[in-house]
Parts: C-alpha cells; sequence; structure tokens
C-alpha cells in the first residue's frame, strides 16, 4: 500500500497527510487539496463485487486516506451507514428502462449528499482525536449540502456547523430542512446572492487570516463540508463501484466490461468521484456530465473555455444552478501533469477575467473520458413525465436533467447508469407540475399531497414531517457580513463546549 499525502492543486511546496488535509479543508493558498499517489493503490473488482457497501466503503478508503487505521475507517463506516439508511444497500442499483438508475437518496436527508456527510464528520472526528482542537464547518450549499452537513454534524462533540444559503433560490422543502434544524451546535444563515456568491463568500472566510487568528486564539480551526474538502469527495468514490459489483452480480456486466455513468451536476465533485474510481481501477468508459441552463461545464467540455460570464438562471433543478464548478479544478491538476503554477494561473485568470482556456492538449485528455450535455426546464419537465409513464419510476429535477442528456447518446451495447441524486418529493411542486397535475395556488406540503395521490408513492418521513417543524433559523446576511456570522456562531458554540 502505497501512503498518500495531500498538498494544494497551485502548490507542492506544503504536503499533509489525508487526516490534517481533512481537518483544514481548503489549503491556505485557495487551492484544493489532491494527492500524487492516487491511482497507485488500485482496487481489486473481485473483492468488490464479492464485498457489501461497508466492505467496499472501507476498500476505497483505505486506498485514498492511507493515515487512518483499519480499525478507525471500520468504526466509522459502521458510525456513517450502520442506521442512517433505509436500506442495507445504501445505494442500490434499480432498473430504468434500457438503462440503470443508481439511487444514492435512501439516507437522512433524501439527497446524494448523505452518503459523504455522513462520513464527514466521522473521519474528521477521528482526525480531530490527534489535533485537540474544536472544529466550526463552514459551508455553502445550493440546497441539498446544506442540510446534510446540518444532519451529519449536529451535536458533535468538538464540531459546530455554519451553513450559507442563497436566500429565496432553494425549494420550500430544502429550505425548511434548513431552518429547521436542532442542535446545539448548528447555525443557519441565508445570504443576498447566489449559490456562487456565497461559495466565494466563504472561500474568503477561509482566506481571512486575521479571522483564523482570533479563533485560534479560542482554540478553534475552521473547515469545510463542501466536496472543496477532500474528506467529502473521497466516500462518494465508493457508490460506482458497489453500482458495478451490483450489475457484476445480477449479471449485467461481466468483470472488467466497460461502464459508462451519467451524472447530473453543477460543482463537480459527484462525477469527479467517478474519475477517482477509475484511476483506481474501475473501468470506466465514459463519465457523462449534464447540465441545466447553467451550462458552463457543458461549454467547457466542448470547447475548452470556462467562461462564468453568464446570466445566472434559475431553474427547477436549483443545486445545479451553479457557474463556478470548484471541483474541475482538482481534474485539471491531475490532467496537466500536476503544474501547479499553470493551474494557479488558470484560477488567477477566472478570479480575475471570469474566464480561462485550457492547452489543447488537456482538453483532448478531458474528452477523452467525459462527455457532457444539457436540459432546459422544459426538456426536464417532459423527461419526468415521460419517464414516469413509461418506466414507472418516478424522478426529480435533478435525475431527469441527467436521464434527458443520456437518451440523446445512441446505446450501443454499453451498459449505462444515470445517477439519481435525491428524492421526488424534494421538489415535489415541480414534479408534480411536470406530469401534468395542477399545483396553482398549493404550497409544498399540498403538492406533497397531491404527488401521493397521483403516483401511488409514500413520501419520506423526513420529508413529509417538516410541515410540523419549527424554524430555528431564519437570519439573512450579505456577502460581506459572513465572517461575522461565522465567528459569532464559533465563539456561542465552544463557549458552551
Amino acid at each position: 500500500m502505497v501512503n498518500t499525502f495531500y498538498h494544494s492543486t497551485r502548490s507542492c511546496a506544503q504536503t499533509v497527510t489525508s487526516k490534517q488535509a481533512i481537518l483544514q479543508g481548503l489549503a491556505p493558498d485557495g487551492g484544493l487539496y489532491v494527492s500524487d499517489e492516487l491511482g497507485k493503490n488500485k482496487i481489486s473488482l473481485s473483492v468488490m463485487v464479492a464485498g457489501t457497501y461497508h466492505e467496499n466503503a472501507k476498500k476505497v478508503l483505505g486506498a485514498l486516506l492511507t493515515d487512518y487505521t483499519e480499525e478507525e475507517l471500520s468504526q466509522c463506516v459502521e458510525n456513517a451507514y450502520g442506521k442512517k439508511f433505509d436500506t442495507a444497500a445504501v445505494t442500490p442499483v434499480t432498473e430504468l428502462g434500457a438503462d440503470w438508475l443508481l439511487e444514492l437518496f435512501h439516507g437522512p436527508t433524501c439527497a446524494f449528499k448523505d452518503v459523504a456527510l455522513q462520513m464527514l464528520p466521522q473521519l474528521m472526528s477521528v482526525a480531530r482525536e490527534g489535533d485537540g482542537r474544536n472544529v466550526m464547518i463552514v459551508t455553502a450549499t445550493s440546497g441539498d449540502t446544506g442540510k446534510a452537513a446540518l444532519e451529519g454534524f449536529a451535536d458533535v462533540p468538538g464540531c459546530g456547523v455554519t451553513v450559507f444559503y442563497p436566500d429565496g433560490k432553494v425549494s420550500d422543502i430544502q429550505y425548511l430542512q434548513m431552518v429547521c434544524q436542532k442542535g446545539a451546535n448548528v447555525c443557519v444563515s441565508g445570504i443576498r446572492g447566489t449559490f456562487d456568491d456565497a461559495q466565494t463568500g466563504v472561500k474568503r472566510i477561509f482566506s481571512d487570516t486575521s479571522l483564523k487568528e482570533r479563533l485560534a486564539k479560542k482554540n478553534i480551526v475552521l473547515s469545510s463540508a463542501n466536496s472543496i474538502n477532500v474528506g467529502r469527495l473521497v466516500p462518494q468514490v465508493t457508490y460506482y463501484f458497489d453500482a458495478y459489483a451490483q450489475l457484476v452480480r445480477r449479471g449485467a456486466l461481466k468483470e472488467g466490461d466497460a461502464i459508462d455513468f451519467c451524472v447530473p451536476t453543477g460543482n463537480f465533485g459527484d462525477v469527479l468521484a467517478g474519475w477517482f474510481a477509475k484511476q483506481l481501477g474501475l473501468p470506466v468508459r465514459h463519465l457523462i456530465v449534464a447540465s441545466n441552463t447553467n451550462k458552463v461545464l457543458t461549454d467547457f467540455i466542448e470547447t475548452g473555455t470556462y467562461d462564468r460570464r453568464r446570466d445566472f438562471v434559475k431553474t427547477i433543478s436549483p443545486s445545479m444552478d451553479i457557474l463556478v464548478s470548484s471541483n474541475l479544478e482538482r481534474l485539471l491538476y491531475y490532467l496537466s501533469d500536476g503544474d501547479c503554477d499553470y493551474i494557479a494561473s488558470l484560477m488567477n485568470d477566472l478570479n480575475e477575467k471570469g474566464l480561462y482556456t485550457v492547452k489543447p492538449e488537456i482538453l483532448a485528455r478531458i474528452q477523452e473520458t467525459f462527455r457532457a450535455g444539457f436540459a432546459t426546464d422544459a426538456e426536464t419537465r417532459a423527461t419526468i413525465k415521460s419517464t414516469y409513464e413509461k418506466d414507472q419510476v418516478l424522478i426529480d429535477t435533478h435525475t431527469a436533467v441527467a436521464k434527458c442528456v443520456l437518451d440523446r447518446i445512441p446505446k450501443d451495447g454499453t451498459e449505462r447508469v444515470c445517477l439519481s441524486t435525491a428524492s421526488p418529493y424534494k421538489f415535489c411542486s415541480d414534479v408534480l407540475q411536470a406530469l401534468g397535475e395542477p399545483t396553482e395556488g398549493m404550497n409544498d406540503f399540498a403538492c406533497m399531497d397531491a404527488l401521493e395521490a397521483a403516483t401511488h408513492t409514500v413520501a419520506p418521513v423526513q420529508l413529509s414531517s417538516l410541515r410540523f417543524s419549527e424554524k430555528l433559523h431564519t437570519g439573512v446576511c450579505d456577502i460581506e457580513g459572513m465572517g461575522a456570522v461565522v465567528e459569532d456562531a464559533s465563539l456561542k458554540i465552544f463557549a458552551r463546549s
């Protein structure tokens, strides 16, 4: 086993262990932590095919986070997945017409973020044991990460969590999931702006040396639960391997056969986890990046130019309403053969000019594995309707983006898996409307009831019970005030500990 060490995408000057990288979240220079040992620890397909989800998770985590002991990882996996998911399979694969659906919504918040954000607090808790400082998690969310982070970190000893969401730009259900969150160590605030503004604000907080020094005097360190944290990204690699293993066991694949995955994504972390799986030995042929009308990733993969200078569009797939896809930086680091200076220059151009263009040879490398497409809201609604009518499968507005993009690509014999990232009941108003049912004048809970009646399905109790929950966090701040919110929350939370 090759030991893994991490450093910034923008500088190789300082290396840290995976525990240190997880605690820090973002590198001091604003870069993302990467390991040059990625791919040196291959994972046996035979072992994965024979394993349970829990066993496979330990194998993946062990290959990428080598300073965690086997005993530590076993405890992390049991704590994360032992009782929190409504199926022993954790992420089951089901039929979707001629393709397959990877269901990632069986966790406590009914979204794919649970797979990573039930694990990250466990990894961070173990890392903190050798560190001793209190950790304030600071996270920006476009809807799903926030609740999953709150749920994962609520009342975890030695940890606090502050979540920022774009006020008025998340679904009613997503909003209630966050503002009704209980826990003595949680803080939730809306911001006046978009998710990209929230994400930029969080990055500024991490680069605010004065704030970090003040908190350090109180024995508090900042970290992140966004997919900029490698401890958030690594757990997602597991479900790519496990999906493949499920299909081999069902006889849909023979061990070693190629496979394609279609992933609805805005911040690029979910699909990057599939690329990590490929580096670890999973025979992935294509990773299909599915975007909504905010199609900055589609344009980049097709042209090599990343240009965030465009109007932000509010869509019915709000978790993908993103114009700055942070995790793309990690892929560019690897495909530039670890050229930190080049990556730093690209990110500087993005920050100062709003765009960058990669070298032709890097674009060619990207296009060897990645395909891309996008779907409008009208196409997304049509896909929800047709999928339910033809396949009797109810999907949410993000999954429908991926299925719409996948359906445009002729099938050539390679098995294809569409990632389903959320329960349709998280976006019940838009799903109900897509099915042709009336929604005018109805709130999300009336739509939830109507969707149950129209489809003879049942809303997850963790969503339906929100109608009776009390709003506990109703604050909204400007982007410039985000740092003050974090500092105030940190001092209050850890004064109690």
